[in-house]
Formats: structure tokens, C-alpha cells, sequence
């Protein structure tokens, strides 16, 4: 069953390598923040087509257009086409496809395809993390050990404050911040041992919903900001750290959280 949804997402990494004349199709969804182009959606239809047709048990649950089919259905695939469209649009090469199958509640695979370099992050439950086949591990560090990867959430200005925030009480205990502007490859690249920890106040389940699988299989640990579990249907805030370094990133957080400014900033 994975290899074959393995197979589809390199077939679909096909059309992101051959995107031509971008800057045409680029439209705004909910803000001058929030683009798409023809090829988001020519990635997704077909990720749907193929996934559904290897496995038509499933459900599907898609960014865009935002399809839902997940009724009756107890497994689904959560699906980004391209995450980072900005990072595509402007050709800096970073963006992913991500793939998770969501089993009973439960995140059972995850996949999350790079490619302009040809790099598939994968994981089954319980079964460890890998990149292009070999095993991958996050690095156990502290906090005051940790290259700290963030994203702005920039869609729901709302986080602002607190994304600024928190970086203030941050910057000073941690090596220092990555910004890519593609969650998915954020947390794979976590999990790999290339940064060491993550924050976002507000993601949806496509943006993480693979790469948390990844995250847990390859040692580390996936929350939402306040320490409660990830939702994989709703928005939600995004923490990942090791076992020493998440703890510690979650009391700092409560403690932000408890300011008044700051009450009611997490989805």
C-alpha cells in the first residue's frame, strides 16, 4: 500500500518540476497573502484521482478547494499539493507535496516529497522514519541547544502578536531561528537532525499532518502550542521538539499564554 502512494507523489512531483509560466495562473484565495496557481490544483486532482483509484476505501481531504470526503470513510488522506506556493511561485525551489493517511483518528503514514532534490521523507507507525529509504533521527537536544524553526501564520493575522512575541522570549535561550516558508519540509528537516525544534500558532491538517507522523516516528515529540493533541480536521497551532526541548518549549508558551494580550491568540 505505501510503496504505491510513494510511487503517485513522485508522479506528482512531476508536474511541479515541469510548471511553466508560474507568474500566469497565480490568484489570491482568502488574502494577498494566501496564493494559489493552476498547478496547486493540478497537483491535487491529481493526487485524488490516483490515490482513489489504488485505494477506494478511502476518504480524501484536500487544501484546495477544500475538499472534504471523509463521511463514513475510517481511513482519509490528507493532502497539500504544493506547500510554500509563495516559495514556488517565486521560484526559490522549496516547496513539498505532503501526503498523510489518517487511520481511525490516528495518523498511520505520512510522506512528504521535495522535489527539486529528489527527497521523500516518509513513516508507517511504529515502523521508524526514513529519507529516500534510510532511517532518520532528530537530534535529543535542549532548548539552549536547538536551531528553532518557526513559521509566521500569516495567513491569520489574528497570531501575529504572539508568533512576535515569542520569538522575543525565545531568541535569547536558543541557538538561533530558521524560517522556509513550508511547514511540512520545516518538520521533516527536524526530524532529519538539520534544525531541532518548531512552532507555528496556526496551521491546518494538510500542512502537518504528515510530517507529525515523521516527527514522532523519527524520536521526537508533535503537540499543539499549549500541549494538547494535534487536530487533523480543524486548525491548529504546531509544537515539535525533542524530549528534552519539547517540555521546555511548552512551559514557555503557557507562559506567554497567560499574559492578557495574549489570551485567545491559539485557534
Amino acid at each position: 500500500m505505501y510503496e504505491q502512494i510513494d510511487q503517485i507523489i513522485r508522479e506528482a512531483g512531476k508536474i511541479v518540476l515541469g510548471a511553466h509560466h508560474i507568474s500566469d495562473s497565480v490568484r489570491e484565495k482568502t488574502s494577498r497573502c494566501d496564493l494559489v496557481t493552476e498547478y496547486d490544483t493540478m497537483v491535487q486532482d491529481f493526487l485524488y484521482r490516483e490515490l482513489l483509484a489504488a485505494f477506494p476505501e478511502a476518504g480524501f481531504y484536500g487544501e484546495e478547494g477544500d475538499v472534504l470526503e471523509i463521511a463514513e470513510k475510517r481511513g482519509y488522506f490528507i493532502v497539500d499539493p504544493i506547500d510554500g506556493t509563495t516559495n514556488f511561485i517565486r521560484r526559490a525551489r522549496h516547496s513539498s507535496i505532503n501526503v498523510g493517511y489518517c487511520l481511525n483518528g490516528q495518523m498511520e503514514y505520512g510522506a512528504v516529497y521535495q522535489p527539486y532534490t529528489d527527497e521523500l521523507f516518509t513513516a508507517r507507525r511504529g515502523c521508524g522514519a526514513f529519507l529516500n529509504g534510510c532511517p532518520i533521527h532528530m537530534n535529543n537536544l535542549s532548548l539552549d541547544e536547538s536551531i528553532v524553526m518557526y513559521g509566521s501564520a500569516i495567513y491569520y493575522r489574528q497570531t501575529i502578536p504572539l508568533t512576535a512575541q515569542l520569538m522575543v522570549e525565545l531568541l535569547p535561550s536558543v541557538l538561533d531561528f530558521r524560517r522556509s516558508g513550508t511547514a511540512g519540509l520545516d518538520l521533516c528537516y527536524v526530524a532529519a537532525g538539520r534544525a531541532d525544534a518548531f512552532f507555528e500558532c496556526c496551521l491546518r491538517p494538510w500542512d502537518y499532518a504528515a510530517a507529525s507522523l515523521i516527527i514522532q516516528e523519527a524520536g521526537g515529540i508533535v503537540t499543539a502550542l499549549d500541549g494538547s493533541p494535534l487536530r487533523f480536521i480543524d486548525r491548529c497551532s504546531v509544537a515539535v521538539g525533542s524530549p528534552l526541548s519539547h517540555p521546555e518549549l511548552i512551559k514557555l508558551v503557557r507562559q506567554v499564554l497567560q499574559r492578557p494580550d495574549m489570551k485567545g491568540r491559539l485557534p
